[in-house]
């Protein structure tokens, strides 16, 4: 055994991953209760045909129970005709594949741990923190409003900012439309975050999921569900699992080309009291294929605090949860090792 595999000594732009190391070196290796399984059971997830929201008044009021029941029992739903061409998501998964495979000192202009950072490249969730790594690269970067922040994107590959500027404006476009169907299903109306959202942030996280030697003893990303209101997720191929409310197991969400996945996120549970729970997932790795995620975050303002909507609050329904904002889940994040469960929402929940 070296050193590094005894100190876990593994930096950006040096980790097991993106040397593609033939061994999992210990800092890596979850717990043995925490290990996936590699033939777990397929997810029984709800698939919404968004074609419906476009087709009068009744096939809408059908489509947003459905979105309202989705979010009640899994807090996570796939979704077809989202309105977002094959080709645009084909050309940005693409871009994103691209990118990861330019030359480590290209990437590194971008590597920082600083999580506050607009645009930033690293491995793991924090490298050299956390108390076990993960087999990730990715980068992150804000996205709204576009002309803001595209130029500090990455320049290489050359068709990264017209790509993902594509898919990022269409992809919050159909963030708006499902926030509403979501808040009319919560019977709070379809305008209620309406210029908030229209105001809010978006961050896109792109990541890069290199083959693994040992994909039965190491984690992608681990359990954890997102601070945001909602997070659509494109992915190349499977390798999302979710916690199933029901019979606490993991399951796969299966592969449906095309489609998108939609994740109910903490605010969205603290603006519906609880009502719909925030969906609890993790990346599971391969043997064989790179995988390649881009998830589109969506919230409020940087400051702007996400509350429990009053109309959901009576004597049965006391208020649930705090109020928090995304500079709030930022200083918690770099406070704190989500890498052995620390999780934001339970700061949020309201002491009974």
């Amino acid at each position: 055994m070296d050193n590094e595999q005894i100190s876990g000594s593994f930096t950006i732009g040096n980790s097991a991953q993106e040397r593609g190391l033939s061994y999992v070196p210990e800092c890596y290796k979850v717990p043995s209760s925490h290990r996936p399984s590699l033939a777990p059971e397929i997810a029984n997830i709800p698939i919404i045909d968004l074609a419906k929201l476009r087709q009068g008044d009744e096939q809408r009021l059908m489509l947003t129970q459905e979105i309202g029941n989705a979010c009640r029992r899994m807090g996570f739903f796939q979704v077809v005709n989202h309105g977002i061409c094959q080709s645009v998501l084909d050309e940005v998964l693409s871009s994103a594949a691209e990118f990861f495979n330019l030359p480590t000192e290209e990437k590194q202009t971008f590597m920082s741990n600083d999580v506050y950072k607009a645009v930033r490249y690293g491995t793991s969730l924090k490298d050299g923190v956390d108390k076990i790594q993960f087999w990730r690269i990715f980068l992150k970067h804000y996205a709204h409003p576009l002309d803001d922040w595209i130029l500090s994107w990455p320049k290489n590959p050359s068709n990264y900012k017209k790509n993902m500027g594509k898919y990022s404006t269409e992809v919050r476009k159909l963030a708006l439309e499902l926030m509403g169907a979501i808040t009319e299903s919560l019977g709070i109306g379809p305008t209620y975050l309406g210029k908030k959202m229209d105001e809010g942030m978006q961050v896109m996280i792109v990541n890069c999921y290199p083959p693994c030697p040992q994909p039965d003893v190491a984690l992608g990303l681990p359990p954890h569900s997102d601070y945001s209101c909602l997070t659509i997720v494109l992915q190349s191929t499977q390798g999302l699992q979710i916690l199933d409310k029901d019979d606490g197991a993991w399951k796969m969400v299966p592969e449906i080309h095309g489609a998108l996945q939609v994740h109910v996120g903490d605010h969205l549970e603290v603006l519906s009291n609880g009502i719909y729970k925030s969906v609890v997932h993790r990346a599971i790795l391969n043997r064989e294929k790179t995988r390649i995620s881009i998830a589109s975050l969506h919230s409020l303002g940087m400051d702007e605090k996400m509350e429990t909507a009053k109309e959901l609050v009576d004597e049965k329904h006391p208020k649930g949860y705090n109020e928090s904002s995304f500079n709030d889940f930022l200083s918690f994040f770099s406070r704190n090792d989500v890498s052995v469960g620390e999780s934001f929402l339970n700061t949020l929940r309201i002491k009974k």
